[in-house]
């Protein structure tokens, strides 16, 4: 493998991580040996100083990450706030109320109730932690993740507890179509 290879692979690997990551895994998923791995850190490190970029890879304990630049933090603290003090979407409120009241649900649980993928919505739920992973169902096939709501979910919506949320409307509660049929004679 070339060496320019070499940086746009450990470059790869570390952005999409996004977290810390040991050096063996490191020049093991890029097929690099420790030391040539090290060196490429040191040069991308290097390449961004001279195109004075925002990035670098920082060096916590044994392990690397690719970070933004200490400079930078304000900007990013300014994205992210702008993000967090966004409404809910109509389609987000729907996630939250499915797995308020049905928890633990698994995602396929979301798309089957709403009819659509859900993936995105309950992404950006557990972004804003008002949506986590509460382990695996072990009964369904596949195992798939079970999501449930947060203690974050509980203060954004003013509630002490899930028993406070509001009952769901019974039949009882609900028109018929034949109240509707009323309704419209009247009109």
């Amino acid at each position: 493998m070339k060496f320019s290879e070499g940086m746009a692979a450990v470059e790869a690997v570390l952005f999409a991580v996004g977290e810390p990551l040991e050096l063996e895994k490191i020049a093991a998923a890029c097929e690099l040996d420790e030391e040539l791995a090290v060196r490429i850190i040191e040069r991308l490190n290097d390449r961004y100083r001279e195109q004075g970029s925002a990035f670098e890879i920082g060096k916590l304990g044994s392990c690397y990450q690719m970070m933004t630049k200490t400079e930078y933090a304000r900007y990013i603290k300014s994205a992210v706030e702008t993000r967090r003090q966004t409404p809910l979407s109509q389609a987000a409120l729907e996630v939250l109320a499915i797995v308020a009241y049905n928890q633990p649900v698994t995602r396929g649980f979301i798309d089957q109730v709403r009819g659509v993928d859900s993936s995105g919505v309950v992404k950006s739920l557990t972004e804003r932690n008002l949506l986590e992973e509460s382990g695996r169902m072990t009964d369904i096939p596949g195992k798939p993740v079970a999501y449930r709501t947060t203690e974050n979910f509980l203060r954004c919506f003013g509630l002490n507890g899930l028993d406070g949320l509001p009952p769901i409307p019974g039949s009882t509660d609900q028109l018929s179509l034949d109240d509707m049929d009323d309704y419209s004679d009247n009109a």
